[in-house]
């Protein structure tokens, strides 16, 4: 039998989900038939995270009928892993609804809004990214250093990222990519991957 799947991601584990919950909770009362909750704390630059790959598994194997969220950029952060989404949920005659956003991928509006939508998430991300850049220059120019990590400090890594990083390494993607799916650092993701090459 198939099911709704709504889906949560905040990105750290300082953040919660109160926001996004209340809504989704109501919406789900109101409708008839199984609801599904998938939950992640994940960076939402990757499509590759535990509870989402779980629901994508769902989708896959039939068993969704929909796939709702509370805002489009819970779904993910970069324009092309949403489009893909969104043509494979159409070409598998799964609807898509984001609450906050009013879209729903049946209707012809909706499917206009959803791309709309997903170019301004990868907009904001990289936005975000360049403020990032433009404050490390900053300090940069008023003198302050970067290191690396303490000896004897252990990195904080998750399995999910180590896991991210060798994928993306045997699919051929550069450190830089990996570094900037997993929020890691250069430096770090090298220390997983010992016979990659320094570049």
């Amino acid at each position: 039998m198939k099911h709704t799947a709504i889906y949560v991601r905040v990105s750290g584990k300082l953040q919660d989900t109160a926001s996004q919950e209340p809504d989704l909770k109501r919406w789900a009362e109101s409708q008839d038939g199984e609801c599904m909750w998938y939950r992640d704390k994940f960076t939402g630059r990757t499509m590759d995270r535990p509870a989402w790959n779980k629901l994508i598994d769902a989708v896959r194997m039939g068993h969704v009928s929909r796939v709702v969220c509370w805002r489009i950029d819970r779904l993910g952060r970069t324009s092309s892993g949403l489009t893909a989404l969104f043509d494979d949920l159409r070409e598998r005659k799964v609807n898509l609804v984001s609450l906050k956003d009013g879209i729903d991928l049946s209707t012809a509006a909706g499917k206009m809004l959803a791309g709309v939508l997903a170019s301004v998430a990868a907009f904001e991300t990289e936005v975000r990214a360049e403020r990032v850049l433009a404050g490390q220059a900053v300090a940069k120019a008023n003198g302050k250093k970067w290191g690396g990590s303490r000896k004897g400090r252990r990195l904080k890594v998750k399995d999910e990222q180590v896991t991210t990083i060798k994928r993306m390494s045997r699919e051929g993607e550069s450190i830089t990519a990996i570094a900037r799916a997993t929020g890691l650092t250069r430096p770090t993701v090298y220390a997983y991957l010992p016979d990659a090459q320094v570049a």
